[in-house]
């Protein structure tokens, strides 16, 4: 079994005139000039790669909070629907966070959150987790708002500490960080829990440090993404692989690294190779 922890969220994002999502801000259905129209889907990076999990046929399930309203209604549909075990989801009667998207001319996604007072920042450390967990996966908002974030830290070192692989994808949100130093610093303190950290080249210049400085303090493996360009792999061993990337027509960028985190970690489980 593997655990994917943290946040579920509703993406706003828009669309053109034929339902796609749309690089070029417009007058929407029912908005003012200017306005594009915005469709809701679901998301969160952590609810992504449980619902990329489930699909692929690793059993999982997903360790979170969610709301009571309609969204998180919906939420819940999607990971039941994909075949996620949502025994664990904890909910409450707060709104679901909202991420509005805007996607730029090469399919690339920025985001703007709204998160006061929502259900997910309201997580508590479970006392049990499903019989059987080998791996759990972490990252994304759910480590930065509090205070769900220290108890998804929490989780994160106790699992570490009782022998479960665990994986990392910070996925940055910048504008959901009052402090960047502090959160570097916070980021550090958790390499020593992490078996597998997974980042993309974006995340791993604003974070700074290299793969090599990451591989000695703790994780036994760090796994760069570079867009269209692959993706490359270090090994605390010494092993070092880039992988290509496939050629495709972008539409957007929006649950591609979490595509990737679900992607390790179903052929690692494949080969059996999820241990701490």
């Amino acid at each position: 079994m593997i655990v994917v922890a943290g946040e579920a969220l509703i993406d706003l994002v828009p669309q053109d005139a034929g339902g796609e999502p749309d690089s070029v801000h417009h007058a929407g259905a029912g908005g003012g000039a200017g306005l594009p129209a915005l469709a809701p889907r679901l998301g969160g990076g952590p609810y992504n790669t449980a619902v990329a999990l489930g699909r692929l046929g690793s059993p999982v399930a997903f360790c979170s909070r969610v709301s009571r309203d309609v969204f998180g209604e919906a939420l819940l549909y999607g990971l039941r629907t994909a075949g996620v075990d949502v025994t664990p989801v904890q909910r409450g009667p707060e709104p679901t966070t909202l991420a509005v998207a805007s996607i730029g001319a090469d399919g690339s996604a920025g985001y703007s959150f709204y998160v006061e007072g929502t259900a997910d920042r309201l997580f508590e450390v479970p006392d049990r987790l499903p019989d059987g967990v080998r791996a759990m996966s972490f990252g994304t908002c759910s480590l930065v708002l509090e205070p769900g974030a220290s108890a998804y830290e929490e989780l994160m070192r106790r699992a570490a500490a009782n022998g479960v692989f665990t994986a990392l994808d910070p996925n940055v949100r910048a504008g959901l960080i009052p402090d960047a130093d502090a959160y570097r610093t916070r980021f550090k303190s958790w390499l020593p829990s992490v078996t597998l950290l997974k980042l993309s080249r974006e995340d791993a210049d604003w974070l700074g440090g290299t793969p090599h400085e990451w591989l000695a303090a703790g994780p036994a493996a760090v796994v760069v993404t570079h867009g269209g360009d692959g993706l490359s792999l270090y090994t605390r061993d010494g092993t070092e692989l880039r992988v290509p990337g496939e050629k495709v027509d972008v539409v957007d960028t929006i649950g591609a690294g979490d595509t990737v985190n679900a992607a390790l970690l179903h052929g690692l489980r494949a080969r059996d190779a999820l241990s701490a």
